[in-house]
């Protein structure tokens, strides 16, 4: 998989993060778990050896993964952005319901989605729908609950 990872500065850093506390506290953490449960014998009937060890499994995966990740990261910082108003990765989206009822989006990499951030990955169905489109434009978006209709109030890059 050759393919750019498009994220933010912040989600950039937030995987930085966690691979740091994988490789620094994790790692040797389930090393020492690993020889622990070693020093007790029979490994074939070890419970905590067969722990360690599947824990040892998952954290050296999700380190390959971030490292991958952050190989091909295209780190987007929204500040930067010159966009003519319109809705792209890294904008702030201000929308407003046909019930009147506002709320506010960035739309970021799939990594960093967290809806009570209000953080929506590129892939989800409300930024597809926003991506291109500029304040005052009225944007359907069709998710598992149905058809929704959002106006776009404001486009910050923040």
């Amino acid at each position: 998989m050759s393919s750019k990872v498009p994220m933010t500065v912040v989600g950039a850093q937030r995987l930085r993060e966690e691979l740091q506390r994988l490789k620094t506290v994790e790692r040797p953490a389930v090393i020492e778990a690993i020889a622990e449960a070693r020093s007790k014998g029979d490994l074939s009937e070890n419970a905590e050896y067969d722990a360690a060890k599947e824990r040892q499994g998952f954290i050296e995966g999700r380190i390959m993964e971030l490292e991958d990740k952050l190989a091909r990261a295209q780190i987007i910082d929204p500040k930067d952005l010159s966009a003519e108003d319109k809705v792209v990765f890294g904008a702030t989206v201000r929308l407003e319901d046909a019930d009147g009822n506002e709320v506010t989006y960035q739309i970021v990499g799939d990594d960093e989605a967290d809806i009570k951030e209000n953080k929506v990955s590129i892939s989800s169905p409300i930024a597809r729908a926003l991506i291109g489109r500029r304040e005052g434009d009225v944007v359907e978006v069709k998710a598992p609950g149905g058809v929704r209709e959002y106006e776009i109030l404001q486009v910050a890059y923040l």
